[in-house]
C-alpha cells in the first residue's frame, strides 16, 4: 500500500462564540481562505488536487448544501476538483484527513485535501431543528445526552475532581498564551474576517478586518478564578466554563499527496499520517473515547503504550471537557501533572494550550489540531504525535503521524 503525506496544514484563528471576531463571518468564507492558504504553503497548482474533504459536525444552513463542493468554488478551485462534507461530529476534520489519505493510499488518487469548518455563532449547537427519535430517545435517551452531562459522569465514576480540572484548565490557559506571546502558533494563516457595523443613518454596512490570533486566549487566568466559577451543567456538579472547551468559529485545511507525487512535484512533505482509527464507548460518558481509541491505535500500528511517556511523542488531546482529558491520559499513561503542566520541561499533551484555552469548532476541530500537532512536531523536532478526541455519541478517534527527515 502506499503513503499519505501531509504537505501542508494551516487553520484560522479560532474566535469565541458570539462574542468573538469571526461572530458575523459566514464560515464558508473562512474555510475558503484556509484552502487556500494550505494551497500556497504547499507550492501547488490548485487543480493537482482530486477531492476536498470537508468535515462540519452541523452541515445545514450556512454550512449546508454540500459545503464542501461549494466552498471548493469558492476558493477559485477549477471544476475538476471535487468536494464532499463530512459528519463524525467532534473527529469530523480529522475524519476528512483520513479519507483523504486513504484515497491516497489506495492508489484513487495522489493529491486530496482533508479539512474543517465550524460557525458556532451563526448554526447553533445542535443545529437549528433538532428532533431526537421519539421512540429511540425514550429506549435510549444517553445516545441525546447533554455533552456537558457526558462530562459530569466521568468526573463523578473515574474521581476527577474540581480541583484536578481547574488546575489542569489554568495550565491550557497558560501554556496557550505563553505560545501566542512567543509566536509559535505558525499553523495559523491571516484571515479576513467581517462585520456590520450601523451607520448613522440606520442602515449597515459590512467592513472586514485581518484576524491573526486566537482571541479567547486568557493569560490573566487564575486557579483563584477558576475556583469562584459555579458549575455549568449540574447544581451540584463540578463542570465549570472554565474547565470546558470554548465554543468557537473557525476554519482550517491541511495538503496529502503520494509520496510520487511530491517526487514528480518536488514539494517536500512534512509528516506521514501512519495509522487512523475509531473506538466506540458508552454514549453518557463520551469524554473516555480516546482511552479507547488510542490503545487500538497503537495495536494497529504495532506501538507499544509504555513507549507514550518518551520524548518521542507528543500529543494533541482535545480538551472538550478537563475530566474526560484527564482520565483519558490516566488511561494511556500520561495522566502525571508533568505531562500537561505549563511549567514543565516533561510536558507531551497539549503543549501550546488546548481548547479550553483556545476553543473547539467542532468539526473543524480534527483538522485544526492536526495542524497545530504537526506545526509543534516541526519546531520540537519531535519523531511521533498523535491526536485524539472524544466524540458526541460515544466514540474516540485516534490519528499516529510521523515527523519526516
Amino acid at each position: 500500500m502506499r503513503e499519505a503525506y501531509i504537505v501542508s496544514a494551516v487553520r484560522t484563528p479560532g474566535c469565541r462564540r458570539n462574542k468573538g471576531a469571526f461572530a458575523q463571518t459566514r464560515p464558508e468564507f473562512l474555510l475558503a481562505q484556509a484552502l487556500n492558504g494550505a494551497i500556497e504553503r504547499a507550492k501547488i497548482d490548485k487543480g493537482l488536487v482530486d477531492d476536498i474533504m470537508v468535515g462540519c459536525a452541523f452541515p445545514e444552513a450556512e454550512q449546508g448544501l454540500n459545503v464542501g463542493r461549494i466552498v471548493a468554488q469558492m476558493a477559485g478551485f477549477p471544476d475538476s476538483v471535487c468536494g464532499a462534507t463530512v459528519n463524525r461530529f467532534c473527529a469530523s476534520g480529522l475524519e476528512s484527513i483520513a479519507i483523504s489519505a486513504s484515497r491516497i493510499m489506495n492508489g484513487w488518487c495522489d493529491v486530496a485535501m482533508g479539512s474543517g469548518l465550524e460557525s458556532m455563532s451563526i448554526v447553533p449547537m445542535g443545529g437549528n431543528m433538532p428532533r431526537p427519535h421519539p421512540d429511540w430517545s425514550k429506549e435510549k435517551p444517553d445516545v441525546y445526552i447533554s455533552m456537558g452531562m457526558t462530562a459530569e459522569n466521568v468526573a463523578s465514576r473515574y474521581n476527577i475532581t474540581r480541583d484536578m480540572m481547574d488546575e489542569f484548565a489554568f495550565h491550557s490557559n497558560m501554556k496557550a498564551a505563553e505560545a501566542q506571546a512567543k509566536g509559535l502558533f505558525t499553523e495559523i494563516i491571516p484571515t479576513t474576517g467581517h462585520k456590520y457595523v450601523e451607520k448613522a443613518d440606520g442602515t449597515y454596512v459590512r467592513e472586514s478586518f485581518i484576524q491573526t490570533k486566537d482571541d479567547g486566549v486568557r493569560p490573566e487566568t487564575t486557579l483563584e478564578g477558576l475556583k469562584k466559577l459555579k458549575p455549568a451543567f449540574k447544581t451540584t456538579g463540578s463542570v465549570t466554563a472554565g474547565n470546558s472547551s470554548q465554543t468557537t468559529d473557525g476554519a482550517a485545511a491541511n495538503v496529502l499527496m503520494s509520496k510520487e507525487a511530491c517526487q514528480k512535484y518536488g514539494v517536500k512533505p512534512i509528516a506521514k499520517l501512519v495509522c487512523y482509527t475509531v473506538a466506540g464507548c458508552r454514549a453518557d460518558e463520551m469524554g473516555v473515547g480516546p482511552a479507547y481509541a488510542i490503545p487500538k491505535l497503537c495495536k494497529i500500528a504495532g506501538v507499544d503504550l509504555k513507549r507514550l511517556a518518551t520524548d518521542s511523542f507528543i500529543f494533541e488531546l482535545n480538551e472538550a471537557f478537563a475530566s474526560q482529558a484527564m482520565y483519558s491520559a490516566q488511561q494511556i499513561g500520561i495522566g502525571d501533572k508533568k505531562y500537561w503542566a505549563s511549567d514543565s520541561a516533561e510536558k507531551r499533551i497539549n503543549i501550546t494550550g488546548g481548547a479550553i484555552a483556545l476553543g473547539h469548532p467542532l468539526g473543524c476541530t480534527g483538522s485544526k489540531i492536526a495542524s497545530t500537532l504537526i506545526a509543534n512536531m516541526q519546531r520540537t523536532g519531535t519523531k511521533w504525535g498523535i491526536e485524539s478526541m472524544c466524540i458526541g455519541g460515544g466514540m474516540g478517534a485516534a490519528a499516529l503521524f510521523e515527523l519526516c527527515e
